[in-house]
């Protein structure tokens, strides 16, 4: 049998709940495990962490809005992180981490040998906890990174830790999901990030709603999308004081570059499928009829 899922959100557990849990995940039926705003008890938690760290099947863990509530609970799933190694995804929105939280959970983080996508949203962050996060998104030719990291809605982080943040993005080799929404970042960090993202050779997402931006830093953005190949296809720039038509002119140029990504795609397809078309040299003309077939297999599909 397949591994499921167990969702449930905003209930109270009761102990027999946590012990039909934590039984599907010692038998390895459980795929992922979302517990997003419930309540349980002290020890219905270690029940649960120990739970997941004997888990093989555990792909993705769900403990937003404000499970993890304590010191205490977050030992407990710096442990489980320690011994399991199929966990994927991990999610932590609206927990009250602070930096200290984050510095005793950041050395499981950082040795998991499958984690790739990091939501540390609302969870009360501030400088020291962005350093530490930078240590997750190793430079070109380390160990692989997160290749989606949500840090919305974390007001404590200054300019001097997105900067650093920015950094770490340039040089990330794996990073292909940033959301930032919710910060006051302003037009200085948007400066940065753009910079970031001209260097980034993954980056495909940037989440910049309700940041604080103007004009200033979306003409910036403009001008990096315009003149600089970068992998990016999607930026998020809602709930800004920007003008609608640069923002139109923004989601033009990169909906442009996502249809030659596209067709170059089709014609490296038909290529490969069709061995008998010429390439004698560089100057030579060269026709291609494609069918579209083909697009699927560069397809990838992620939790």
């Amino acid at each position: 049998m397949l591994p499921g899922s167990i969702q449930i959100s905003g209930e109270t557990l009761s102990g027999a709940e946590i012990r039909d849990i934590c039984e599907s995940l010692r038998e390895n039926s459980v795929r992922l495990l979302s517990l997003r705003g419930c309540q349980l008890s002290e020890r219905d938690f270690g029940h649960v962490c120990r739970g997941a760290a004997e888990s093989r099947s555990l792909a993705q863990l769900n403990l937003n809005l404000g499970i993890v509530s304590n010191i205490n609970r977050v030992k407990q799933l710096a442990e489980a992180l320690k011994t399991n190694r199929s966990v994927q995804s991990l999610f932590l929105h609206g927990s009250p981490l602070t930096d200290a939280g984050l510095a005793l959970l950041n050395p499981a983080l950082s040795i998991h040998p499958s984690l790739v996508a990091l939501d540390l949203g609302d969870c009360m962050l501030g400088d020291e906890g962005i350093n530490l996060i930078c240590g997750l998104l190793p430079p070109d030719g380390a160990k692989s990174g997160l290749k989606e990291l949500t840090l919305s809605a974390n007001p404590g982080v200054t300019s001097k830790g997105w900067g650093r943040l920015a950094i770490a993005v340039a040089h990330s080799s794996q990073l292909r999901v940033l959301n930032l929404d919710y910060n006051p970042l302003g037009d200085q960090v948007a400066g940065m990030l753009a910079v970031a993202v001209a260097s980034s050779r993954t980056l495909e997402v940037l989440d910049l709603e309700g940041t604080g931006l103007t004009n200033q830093s979306a003409q910036t953005l403009l001008d990096m999308v315009e003149n600089y190949p970068t992998a990016l296809r999607t930026l998020i720039l809602a709930e800004n004081n920007i003008s609608p038509e640069l923002q139109q002119q923004i989601s033009d140029l990169l909906s442009e570059g996502e249809e030659e990504e596209e067709t170059e795609a089709r014609e490296v397809t038909t290529r490969e499928k069709n061995p008998w078309i010429c390439q004698n040299n560089s100057s030579s003309q060269m026709v291609l009829m494609t069918s579209g077939l083909g697009d699927s297999l560069l397809a990838e599909t992620e939790m």
